[in-house]
């Protein structure tokens, strides 16, 4: 039976003494390289966390926001599919120390088969111990594998791939992303930063699932082609997370939180699960004026279009007024 705090709260109490034993500049230091590779300053095809200092850092200072950002992804998802799904068994990829794995057991609670592959060594000992704090994580692998075009990936119902595209190199990513779409029997959720650059990884990702037989459930609400223009706009999110210590540590700010951008894509068999993608999705923070509300969609045409939802339409005013940035449009029941 799970305990009462959430895998949020847990996970944020596991994290806690991470740094204890981290002399600040020594984590400053781990923060400053790891900024420079998640920024994509620094393509490579070896692990970016190479030691216990990268990934203590790395845990307390990234892990919390790769958590949210991928929770939002497979919350959509889950509003995607039938209320009674979960997925039996799930891989993460470049799981590293866990933050996707800790968000599919927050998003379906319940022990599950899971293996968690990574190239670094470091940063699965880290995930293990930190899992060690949430009983449901207890049947977790923590298994050593080059991320890259040898992977071997175990079948599961869920594959997730979460942050780690662009530590490869383009011929590993689309194997990668191959490797994955075969080995999950039912969804793929690839996560990656919300930058121009992320965006276009996801953008290749999408393509390759589709060209596999997937059917995309989130955030598109079709699996046409994308309308925005590369180059010119990107799709992103944005979620909110409460900064650590170390977030004020490094950065010197006094906001309790900042706001996390990522892109992904959740993807499903049809034959496997079946997927109902919203009528449309917000895609930009809507812009609320005295008496109505603009929302930027994207509908299930596959067009971007404007909306603007007035007082006139009642109760759904109400709703535009509470929508937020990646929502569904319009919302369930409305």
């Amino acid at each position: 039976m799970r305990d009462q705090a959430s895998p949020a709260e847990t996970l944020r109490t596991a994290l806690a003494g991470l740094l204890e034993d981290l002399p600040p500049k020594a984590a400053a230091q781990a923060v400053d390289r790891l900024i420079a590779n998640y920024r994509g300053a620094t393509p490579t095809g070896a692990p970016v966390l190479r030691d216990r200092a990268d990934v203590s850092a790395y845990a307390a200072y990234r892990m919390p926001a790769t958590f949210e950002a991928a929770r939002s992804a497979l919350d959509a998802l889950a509003a995607a599919v039938p209320a009674d799904w979960s997925p039996a068994g799930h891989t993460d990829i470049g799981g590293g120390t866990g933050a996707a794995t800790w968000a599919v057991n927050a998003t379906w609670p319940g022990e599950r088969p899971v293996t968690v592959l990574d190239w670094a060594e470091p940063a699965l000992a880290l995930g293990r111990e930190i899992a060690a704090a949430n009983p449901e994580l207890a049947p977790a692998r923590w298994q050593r594998a080059r991320i890259g075009a040898a992977l071997d990936v175990p079948p599961a119902a869920l594959v997730t791939v979460s942050y780690v595209l662009g530590e490869l190199t383009g011929e590993d990513r689309a194997a990668v992303v191959d490797a994955a779409a075969a080995a999950a029997t039912d969804a793929v959720v690839v996560v990656e930063p919300g930058t121009p650059d992320g965006y276009a990884r996801v953008l290749a990702a999408r393509e390759r699932l589709l060209g596999a037989g997937f059917r995309v459930a989130a955030p598109c609400p079709h699996s046409d082609a994308c309308p925005i223009v590369p180059g010119e706009d990107w799709c992103h999110f944005s979620v909110r997370v409460a900064r650590s210590s170390l977030h004020r540590q490094v950065k010197g700010g006094s906001l309790a939180y900042e706001d996390e951008k990522f892109s992904y894509v959740a993807a499903v068999r049809p034959a496997a699960v079946a997927a109902d993608p919203s009528p449309g999705r917000v895609v930009r923070k809507p812009q609320i004026r005295k008496g109505l509300v603009l929302l930027d969609l994207c509908d299930a045409g596959g067009a971007l279009r404007r909306e603007t939802v007035t007082k006139r339409h009642g109760a759904l005013y109400r709703e535009a007024r509470d929508a937020a940035w990646g929502d569904a449009w319009p919302p369930a029941g409305a």
